[in-house]
């Protein structure tokens, strides 16, 4: 397992906020990622701030999370940056706020030269899953990625391997 580089962190742009992955985003979920073997995996605690139900997390940060674990699949695995396009999500059991750190997971399960679908998982600290999505990503042409996005391309969300 190794840990993914946060390439926008380092962005001199002091306006870095995305709710997902900003670090600098108070109210946001400031996720970290790792992957491994293709699999991008993030570690997140609930908290009250996103509670729907009373300890229950709000469907809609779960929606979140897939989406988050998403994009950094397409950074990581793509190649490239994109958009979401669609998302279906399954609810299958609760995520309760005081049940401790919970998992999310994504990986490719296919993609053409404009479309990936991204499998992503959040599993509560019992390893079970709470909620699943199919997310499919419109992929961007590697010229508009770094140009328009400031993809910095594949290698930059990885240390320098040891040879």
């Amino acid at each position: 397992m190794r840990k993914v580089i946060n390439v926008f962190r380092n962005d001199s742009r002091e306006d870095f906020q995305c709710f997902g992955c900003s670090p600098y985003n108070e109210r946001g979920l400031q996720l970290s990622f790792f992957e491994s073997d293709g699999e991008v995996v993030a570690e997140w605690s609930p908290k009250r701030d996103f509670e729907g139900y009373t300890n229950v997390l709000h469907g809609g940060i779960q929606a979140t999370l897939l989406d988050e674990i998403a994009s950094w699949v397409v950074y990581t695995q793509c190649d490239t940056a994109g958009v979401t396009s669609g998302m279906n999500i399954r609810y299958k059991k609760p995520v309760y706020i005081n049940g401790g750190v919970v998992k999310i997971k994504g990986r490719v399960e296919s993609r053409t030269e404009r479309k990936a679908i991204i499998k992503c998982e959040l599993l509560n600290e019992k390893g079970q899953v709470c909620s699943n999505a199919d997310v499919e990503y419109f992929l961007f042409p590697d010229k508009i990625a770094r140009e328009k996005y400031h993809y910095p391309g594949k290698e930059a969300f990885f240390e320098m391997e040891e040879i």
